[in-house]
């Protein structure tokens, strides 16, 4: 009981890391990440004018990565991706496959969710400001990458492209980080009592 009680307090522990280990645990927080994040991109609201629509998926990818880690996080969105290429219908509105414009946004949220992952195990969900730099970090590299591909995939000029891809999302954005900025704070408060 007290090596689970000091667990928490631990640098470089993320939630996940608060289960007890085995390969079965890491292998089914892969697969519920990868769930949860095709799940939350079923929330979906169609923005006027352009192909991304606004989703609950952004959220999810962040969320994954800072409680499953870098190494778990990265795994969880290359297996939603892959398994969306592969024919899953869990890309935004019940699609599947690479040819969708908004597809560098999926692989943006790999990334993302391998940074935001390993700035958790340095203590960045700890607090609501750090968080709230991890969860804008994240979301910036998703749109480093989702928005030039969304300006070649539809053939156009980065700034209509950064008009349809970005400027519509921002201020959902700074709502799931402080989203983020609660809620992962406060788990670890409630996990440390």
């Amino acid at each position: 009981m007290s090596t689970a009680a000091a667990a928490p307090a631990r640098p470089g522990q993320v939630l996940a890391d608060l289960l007890p280990a085995s390969r079965v645990r890491d292998i089914a927080l892969v697969v519920g990440g990868a769930a949860f994040t095709g799940l939350a991109a079923q929330i979906s609201v169609p923005v006027p004018g352009s192909p991304v629509p606004v989703t609950g998926q952004t959220l999810a990818v962040l969320l994954v990565g800072t409680a499953l880690g870098a190494g778990r996080g990265f795994l969880s969105l290359a297996l939603y991706a892959l398994a969306g290429i592969a024919g899953v219908p869990w890309f935004a509105d019940g699609t599947s496959g690479a040819a969708a414009p908004s597809f560098g946004y999926i692989l943006g949220m790999i990334l993302a969710s391998t940074v935001v992952g390993a700035l958790a195990r340095r203590g960045a969900d700890r607090t609501a400001l750090r968080t709230a730099g991890a969860m804008l970090l994240g979301e910036a590299i998703i749109y480093a990458i989702g928005v030039p591909y969304l300006a070649l995939a539809l053939d156009t000029s980065a700034s209509t492209a950064i008009a349809l891809g970005l400027t519509p999302f921002l201020i959902g954005d700074a709502l799931k980080a402080a989203l983020a900025m609660g809620a992962l704070p406060t788990t670890w408060k409630l996990i440390n009592r």
